[in-house]
């Protein structure tokens, strides 16, 4: 993710690992049928090392990278993994360096102008680069209707108009892909969740984090948290079911695109 002046994602690192929901192994699956080679992957703006983790048993070596020295301090360990502080757009890699490069709920912020002719650079020819995300989820309808949905409209203003590109699922107008687009499956996360994991997901978004800066919507939403917590509980363990947005190319010169 590209420095800001205030990173949402540094704050209560811990709990962002803790909370957020893990990958697809479908998805994993699919990646490594499209990369040739298994030396190296680049794992750009890893924040607590998720998708890192997962990439760690099918390549010799995986760099992990994230502005946020919060989030960095939480990284899953791998004896092949090396986390590094680095913006996206500028790192110390050497040329030609990986066989597959990854983004994980973090393409929307990026400085395309400079990120793709990084990603270029250090990516051996042919290369797999893939980034993927996923915003809105589907879950129990009554507690969809009783807590999400307001929920949502109280964040509402405070959400960047960055994330709009993930909402909109990557189109090449928001993030001028440059590479041949290779057609993805339709993947899902899907997860079993308490109420009191879901309050604790949902309070990962930036959105909310900006919310609490005005203390008249930071009382609302605690209040209408503690409600669902004490309302929801019942019903236990609730299927959580999120898309996810997807865009993956073989990497190479844009002339070579062209052709």
């Amino acid at each position: 993710m590209p420095v800001q002046e205030s990173n949402p994602f540094s704050q209560a690192s811990h709990v962002y690992a803790q909370a957020r929901p893990r990958y697809p192994r479908d998805l994993y699956n699919w990646l490594l049928a499209h990369t040739s080679g298994r030396n190296a992957a680049w794992d750009c703006a890893t924040g607590n090392g998720q998708a890192a983790t997962d990439l760690a048993p099918h390549f010799a070596r995986v760099e992990a990278t994230d502005i946020s020295t919060e989030q960095i301090g939480e990284g899953m360990q791998q004896a092949n993994i090396h986390y590094s502080i680095q913006p996206a757009e500028q790192t110390s890699f050497l040329d030609q360096t990986f066989d597959l490069v990854t983004v994980a709920q973090a393409l929307h912020w990026f400085d395309y102008t400079r990120f793709w002719p990084e990603v270029l650079r250090v990516s051996k020819p042919n290369a797999l680069f893939c980034a993927w995300g996923y915003a809105w989820f589907t879950c129990d309808p009554e507690v969809d209707t009783g807590f999400v949905q307001p929920f949502r409209r109280l964040i509402e203003p405070y959400w960047a108009m960055n994330n709009r590109i993930l909402w909109d699922g990557f189109n090449d107008e928001d993030i001028a892909f440059p590479f041949k687009r290779i057609t993805p499956p339709r993947l899902t996360i899907q997860t079993a969740w308490t109420i009191t994991q879901l309050i604790e997901y949902m309070q990962t978004w930036s959105a909310y984090k900006h919310a609490l800066k005005n203390e008249t919507v930071a009382s609302g939403l605690q209040k209408l948290c503690a409600d669902a917590a004490q309302r929801f509980v019942q019903k236990g363990t609730m299927q959580i079911t999120m898309p996810l947005h997807i865009v993956a190319g073989h990497v190479m010169d844009r002339d070579e695109t062209e052709n």
